[in-house]
């Protein structure tokens, strides 16, 4: 028996005792700029949603379509962050680790358990596990990864508008050969990750 089957017979049985569980995901671990975003959400089984998966396979048309279903029907859901000059001071792996955190901790509605997607924990009080790849089977997963990326996405386009130049609304800072090529002519900006190798290295060129 898979694992995924074992784990949706857990969760049928865990929810009937109403235990409230959140899932945990994160956007924007690679890209040169910009947060780190994390989202924590607490579905509600009242209000099932279908189609929920890992972000990156959806369409943005069906992600935003979830991303509003997701803030309309969870029992909670909460952002968490850490800055680029956090990620600078700490490493990104840390600064997602507190992203995680910020974002259970800012939930309405503390959970019983709490679901992550990776490896690593984070700091919290409350019973949890990390699963690899949580995000293509466990439905509060998937729905913070999606709430992580729109909302990435969204403060990107932002960013676009004030850096026209470098194009974060189409690659959304991740080393594409058009970002590194823009990174390259202007140089960084302050929403650029100065301990990111090829920021650093033109920041040493400089």
């Amino acid at each position: 028996m898979s694992l995924g089957i074992i784990l949706h017979r857990w969760m049928t049985l865990v929810k009937k005792m109403n235990v409230l569980i959140a899932g945990v995901d994160e956007a924007g671990r690679g890209p040169l700029a910009g947060s780190v975003i994390s989202a924590a959400v607490i579905l509600n089984v009242s209000h099932p949603i279908n189609g929920l998966k890992d972000s990156k396979k959806l369409s943005e048309k069906k992600r935003l379509l979830l991303f509003e279903n997701i803030i309309k029907n969870a029992i909670s859901w909460n952002i968490g962050r850490a800055e680029p000059a956090e990620i600078d001071a700490v490493n990104i792996l840390q600064a997602t680790m507190i992203s995680m955190q910020r974002a259970i901790e800012g939930l309405s509605i503390l959970p019983d358990y709490v679901f992550i997607d990776g490896k690593h924990p984070p700091k919290i009080n409350i019973p949890s596990r990390c699963f690899v790849k949580g995000d293509n089977f466990i439905a509060e997963i998937s729905a913070a990864s999606i709430l992580a990326k729109v909302i990435r996405d969204r403060e990107m386009i932002d960013l676009d508008i004030l850096f026209p130049q470098y194009g974060f609304a189409q690659h959304k800072g991740y080393p594409t050969a058009v970002h590194l090529k823009n990174l390259l002519k202007y140089g960084p900006t302050p929403y650029h990750r100065k301990s990111f190798y090829p920021v650093q290295r033109i920041l040493n060129n400089q």
